[in-house]
């Protein structure tokens, strides 16, 4: 017995290496791991999102122990691989299927996540690996179908197979139900950015909720499509569920209810629409992160939602949610991120925002709040952002944010907040963005506000504000824009201190004083300076000192009182853009526009220039991308070395005196994208020959004197969505096939010399992008196509855009060139004509007034919802006002004056709460005029020559006879198709009746005819009524044979 005791302690004393089972590891799995990772480069450089710098293949040596390498983890029994980590490690080359990984028939734990693998398949051999509970394959490049072996992985508890875009893993769904069903113990399962589109949507619940022990799973971006019913996920372990960015799936939120455990939930951008259920949320008391954004819920937010213990985290983000914000934040919170933005909440802000103490974030930008900024910031000593962008809040900015020390970033604009700002701002020492432009704030601006030490972004502009610019000492500031109040006074010379400073907009002010160009030499990384529209400041650019701003792109000074060029050469190196309009300039062009190469866009527009040849050779030279010369007093012909100009992309010349004809090289460019020639004395006919490779977007030669047809090479211009040819002789058809222009807006064609009729192309998109339609004052007939008005599809759809719908107006991707620019366009509304300098996106309008139109007008006038002006006057048609008018809720202008229109005046007009001009002037109108709402506004003007009218404002009472209908012979009385009216027919009713009676009177008197006498002897006077009525009535059928027998003529 001693010596069993002896020799065994030995075995553990003396041997310790066989005590722990410590064995080296295995010459077979040594070689498999030198191998493989020779079969791959390694790049050390690799950008994928991985923290690890250094490479732990470089302590693979021949002749060591696989055990000792970076790595790689054996088992403390055998000396087995079990565990090899190379995530990271930039191997680059193909995924062999033979690869002598394979031979590591041992391993639990393998991670090759973010390596490149491009062009590799998943291959069948990695279900061979029968002890893994670990596989992290993400960001790997791997592609094509995964195999049905995935699914012998039974012990599988952690499962990364995460894609990227173009590189992507297909699922089948069998496969993935046999993996679920198998991997019984799977917990963690990441399947972002691989393709499950053949997986129906709703096989989502019945096949995860067999998988009680999932905790993450991550089915992000997989291409999910289709219905999404509302279905139980039940997930009793689950904790992470990420679906998002599958936008082609369509229902409502699934329910969760009963996955208790669930503490992050992201279903954005899915699709999912209808109400936030509240029983869906209320029992996850362990939720701390929701994300809903990017879908169209509507209703409200549940009290419920926001009265979760754990909920650190909500994001509501773009959706259509309404309603107010429930007063139900409870003291208990944990919230510190709240992004109610880009919804359509209204009312004001509740006052239980003051229990947020741990918020870090909160935006509620983008909605309807109104009333009152509520004093709740007191306590928020850890907010950092604070976003109220665009709503319709008022009244003055609380005290108690101006002393929040932790607050970064605060956005106030687009509101109607008013008031000074205070004095003394104590707070804001973090603070790096203010913006509080567009809004009604006056008083002067703080001297504290321009001395805050972080402050980098600050935005003041369209205000109220006044007083003088005080001395600023926030040298971290990098953008001061200022433009639009009523600031007054001296640029301060602490401006010119700010060296961070890129962006300097002090424009349309009362500025004034002296000011040296020398000294913008000291701001050495300023790009953009405007000082435009300060009429009272004196600008010096004598300098005998040789100085440069040499980052400065952008330099605005239109409408300071140049009567000069300003002597810029050499001062700005890389100058790109130059405003210089609405000066005093004339005369030649200096020398250094010649020898700026850099220049691209040059603004001179609304001066006293005479000759245009010298511009054009500038832009010949130096390639200029952009000309505006409009407004100036050019009276020559357009030069044709123009043609010579291949990077023109904006040119404007309108509002001068040139003549001649219109070059056909303007049409043949390629580059160019903006050309506006209105108001001058062009002749001849329209370019002919528009390029294939059109960029046109905006053509305007509306007011010169072009004739001849319109040319059929225009339809090449694809892009073109401003298309204005009004005011000229152009004699042809209505050019129908201008209706495949899907991005055609704006289209007028208004008094030329057009015929014919409005023919509908029958095809699916005609004219889907018009919201302003002019083709008055021509000769076009016809009657109105009712499919023609059914394709109009942005005149149905009313354009919803936040904030002040008067800063918003079409938007135009050659604004890059020239931000003051706007296509402008004259309408005839509300009863006068009018210039639009800018066309706000949500004007709507259609003129087809001043032609020969005919028949009634069509029902489907009523599905144009968005319409704001509709103009059919003089015309020839006829029948009833359509009742659907009344649904054009948007309508502010309505003439139908000048028509043959019978009937009474639908009530459903009273409907149109916006109404302000409504003309209906010089028709058949009869019966009592509505009464209500904007119709009480309306003067006699509105109705006269319409003689069946009765009631106000009309002098004429209505009796009971007038409130029904007129009889259909009413147009026999039309002027239009007998040349005469109801004057001489009343007079020569009035003569033949008396001169009757006369007759009548001798008949009885004489007593001959004997027989006609004897019939009425008895009563002559009733007898005498119905013979009247008889002969009437005779006399009316004659009337309507002698109507037919006119109309068969």
């Amino acid at each position: 017995m001693a010596w069993l005791l002896l020799l065994l302690h030995l075995f553990l004393f003396h041997f310790p290496s066989f005590s722990s089972f410590n064995f080296s590891c295995h010459r077979d799995e040594s070689s498999a791991l030198l191998q493989f990772k020779s079969s791959f480069t390694i790049n050390s450089e690799s950008s994928y999102p991985c923290d690890e710098s250094l490479l732990k293949t470089a302590t693979w040596k021949y002749g060591t122990d696989c055990c000792s390498w970076h790595g790689v983890t054996c088992d403390t029994t055998f000396g087995r691989v079990i565990g090899l980590n190379l995530g990271c490690e930039g191997l680059q080359g193909i995924f062999h299927p033979n690869s002598t990984l394979f031979h590591l028939a041992h391993i639990q734990k393998l991670n090759l996540s973010y390596n490149d693998f491009t062009g590799s398949h998943f291959h069948a051999k990695f279900g061979g690996f029968q002890s893994l509970t670990h596989l992290y394959l993400s960001g790997s490049f791997f592609k094509g179908k995964i195999p049905t072996q995935i699914s012998h992985l039974s012990k599988l508890q952690s499962l990364h197979l995460s894609g990227y875009f173009g590189y992507v893993l297909v699922w089948k769904e069998t496969i993935l139900k046999r993996l679920l069903q198998n991997a019984t113990n799977l917990q963690e399962l990441f399947l972002d950015y691989t393709n499950m589109s053949s997986i129906r949507p709703n096989s989502i619940a019945l096949l995860f909720n067999q998988s009680s022990s999932l905790v993450t799973l991550n089915l992000k971006s997989t291409g999910l499509r289709g219905k999404f019913k509302r279905s139980i996920l039940c997930l009793p372990s689950i904790q992470e569920i990420d679906m998002s960015f599958n936008d082609e799936l369509q229902g409502q939120l699934p329910e969760l209810s009963c996955s208790t455990s669930l503490r992050i939930l992201d279903l954005s951008a899915c699709g999912f629409e209808g109400e936030i259920p509240t029983m869906s949320f209320s029992n996850l008391t362990y939720l701390t992160s929701l994300t809903l954004s990017y879908n169209y819920l509507n209703g409200s937010i549940p009290s419920s939602l926001i009265k979760l213990p754990r909920l650190t985290y909500l994001d509501l983000y773009t959706n259509k949610l309404n309603g107010r914000i429930p007063n139900a934040f409870q003291t208990s919170n944990k919230f510190q991120v709240l992004d109610f933005s880009y919804n359509k909440f209204e009312g004001e802000l509740p006052t239980s925002l003051s229990n947020l103490q741990h918020l870090i974030r909160l935006d509620l930008s983008y909605n309807s709040f109104r009333g009152q900024i509520p004093d709740v910031f007191g306590g928020m000593t850890k907010l950092q952002e604070l976003d109220l962008y665009f709503n319709k809040l008022e009244g003055q900015i609380p005290s108690s944010l101006f002393k929040l020390t932790g607050l970064k970033l605060l956005y106030c604009s687009n509101n109607k907040l008013e008031g000074p700002l205070p004095n003394k701002i104590i707070g804001f020492q973090k603070l790096t963005d203010l913006s509080l432009h567009d809004n009604l704030l006056n008083g002067t601006i703080p001297s504290s506000l321009l001395s805050l030490p972080s402050l980098v972004y600050l935005y003041l502009s369209n205000n109220r504000l006044t007083g003088s610019i005080s001395a600023t000492s926030s040298y971290s500031l990098e953008s001061l824009n200022l433009y639009n109040n009523k600031l007054q006074g001296n640029i301060p010379e602490s401006i010119f201190n700010l060296t961070n400073l890129t962006n300097l907009i002090l424009s349309l002010n009362d500025l004034s004083g002296f000011v040296n160009f020398q000294h913008f030499s000291k701001l050495t990384n300023l790009r953009f300076l405007s000082l435009s529209w300060n009429t009272q400041l004196s600008l010096n650019f004598e300098s005998n000192v040789n100085h440069s701003v040499f980052y400065l792109d952008e330099l605005e000074l239109s409408s300071v009182n140049l009567i000069k060029f300003p002597k810029l050469q050499g001062k700005f190196p890389n100058l790109d853009y130059l405003d210089l309009s609405n000066n005093k300039l004339d005369g030649r062009m200096p020398n250094w526009l010649y020898e700026k190469n850099s220049l691209k866009f040059l603004n001179l527009s609304q001066n006293y220039f005479m000759s245009i040849d010298q511009w054009i050779n500038v832009n010949r030279s130096n390639g200029l991308s952009g000309l505006d010369l409009s407004d100036n007093l050019l009276d020559d012909e357009i030069p044709l070395v123009v043609c010579n100009i291949s990077s023109l992309e904006f040119l404007n010349l309108g509002y001068n005196n040139l003549t001649g004809i219109i070059p056909q090289c303007l049409a043949e460019s390629t580059s160019l994208q903006v050309l506006n020639l209105q108001m001058n004395r062009f002749h001849g006919t329209l370019p002919s020959n528009f390029s294939k490779h059109s960029k046109i977007v905006s053509l305007n030669l509306y007011g010169n004197e072009l004739e001849g047809r319109f040319p059929k090479s225009l339809f090449r211009c694809k892009k073109l969505e401003f298309l204005n040819l009004g005011v000229n002789k152009i004699e042809d058809n209505f050019p129908d096939w201008l209706q495949t222009m899907q991005d055609l807006k704006v289209l007028v064609l208004r008094d030329n010399k057009l015929h014919g009729s409005l023919v509908n192309l029958k095809i699916k998109h005609s004219f889907q992008s018009l919201i302003i339609f002019d083709i008055s004052g021509n000769n076009l007939g016809g009657f109105l196509p009712k499919a023609y008005l059914r394709n109009y599809e942005a005149m149905k759809n009313v354009t919803q855009v936040d904030g002040d719908i008067s800063l918003q107006y079409l938007h135009k991707s050659y604004e890059k060139f020239d931000a003051g620019y706007s296509d402008s366009v004259t309408v005839a509304t509300k009863g006068i004509q009018m210039k639009l300098v800018k066309i706000p996106i949500k004007f709507v309008s259609i003129d087809f007034s001043r032609n020969k139109f005919e028949g009634e007008i069509p029902n489907a006038i009523g599905e144009l919802h968005a319409l704001k002006g509709l103009n059919l006057s003089h015309n020839r048609l006829t029948g009833h006002i359509p009742k659907s008018i009344g649904n054009l809720t948007y309508l502010e202008s309505l003439d139908l004056s000048l028509n043959m229109l019978t009937g009474v005046i639908p009530a459903e007009l009273t409907n149109l709460n916006f109404l302000e001009v409504m003309n209906l002037s010089n028709n058949h109108l009869v019966g009592e005029i509505p009464r209500g709402k904007q119709f009480n506004t309306f003067t006699n003007d509105s109705y006269e020559g319409n003689l069946g009218l009765c009631g106000f404002p009309l002098s004429k009472r209505c009796g009971l006879e007038q409130h029904s209908p007129p009889s259909p012979n009413k147009n026999f009385w039309s002027e239009e198709k007998f040349g005469f009216g109801w004057i001489p027919v009343v007079i020569g009713y009035g003569c033949g009746f008396l001169i009757g009676i006369g007759i009548g009177y001798c008949m009885f008197l004489v007593g001959k005819p004997r027989w006609l006498v004897m019939i009425f002897g008895g009563q002559p006077k009733r007898k005498v009524k119905k013979r009247t009525r008889m002969r009437r009535n005779h006399g009316t059928a004659m009337n309507q044979n002698q109507n037919q027998m006119m109309q068969m003529s």
